[in-house]
C-alpha cells in the first residue's frame, strides 16, 4: 500500500498522520541510507553502533518530526534525512573522540538545508561519488569521509586515519582523491 506512490505524495499524506505512508516512505528510505552510510563510520568511532543502527535511529527521529517537516523543493525529503543521518554520524564520531581523550570536534548547528557536498557536485553525480566511494579501499573512504564530508581539520583526520602527522594526512586524503577520481569517471562513462 502506498509503495508505488511518489514519495512527494507520501510524504504529504505521513505529514498528514497517515501511518501507512510514513512507513511506505521508510522502508523507501531505509535501503537508500543504509547504502549511503556503509562505510562512513571509521571504525575507531565504532562501539556499541553501527552504522546501521544510525540509519534506523535517524528514520525514528526523522519519522516522529515529519509533520513539521516543510518540503521546499524536489527530492528535499532526501536531502533532509541524508542531512538527519550525516548529523548523527558526526555526533557518534564526538562522543568517540571524547571517550578516546581525543581534541573534541567544534560542535555544528543541526542543518535541514543540502549539505555543501550535495550543492557541490548535485544528485546525479552524487549518486556516481557514492557508487564510487564503495568500491574504494576502506582505508580510502574513511580518508575521504573524514576530510571531505565530515570536515575534520588535518590533525583530525590524521588521528582519525592513524597517521603520524597532519602532512601524510593530507598526502592519503589526495591520494585517496584522485583514486576516487578515477572510479568516478569510469563509472560516469557507463552511464
Amino acid at each position: 500500500m502506498g509503495t508505488n506512490e511518489p514519495s512527494a505524495v507520501l510524504l504529504q499524506r505521513a505529514r498528514a498522520g497517515d501511518r501507512a505512508a510514513l512507513d511506505a516512505l521508510c522502508a523507501r528510505y531505509l535501503p537508500r541510507l543504509e547504502r549511503w552510510a556503509h562505510g562512513r563510520l571509521p571504525v575507531w568511532a565504532r562501539g556499541a553502533v553501527d552504522t546501521n543502527d544510525l540509519v534506523q535511529v535517524t528514520l525514528a527521529r526523522t519519522a516522529q518530526r515529519v509533520e513539521a517537516f516543510e518540503p521546499q523543493r524536489e527530492g528535499a525529503f532526501q536531502a533532509y534525512i541524508r542531512q538527519a543521518l550525516l548529523n548523527e554520524l558526526r555526533d557518534v564520531l564526538r562522543k568517540a573522540a571524547r571517550r578516546g581523550d581525543h581534541e573534541q570536534l567544534a560542535s555544528e548547528p543541526v542543518s535541514h538545508e543540502p549539505s555543501p557536498l550535495e550543492e557541490a557536485i548535485g544528485s546525479e553525480t552524487l549518486e556516481i561519488y557514492d557508487a564510487a566511494l564503495q568500491r574504494l579501499k576502506a582505508e580510502d573512504r574513511e580518508a575521504i569521509v573524514a576530510r571531505v564530508e565530515l570536515g575534520l581539520s588535518w590533525p583530525e583526520v590524521a588521528e582519525a586515519i592513524g597517521k603520524n602527522s597532519a602532512s601524510s594526512a593530507q598526502m592519503a586524503v589526495s591520494r585517496a582523491l584522485v583514486r576516487l577520481a578515477k572510479e568516478m569517471t569510469h563509472a560516469g562513462a557507463r552511464r
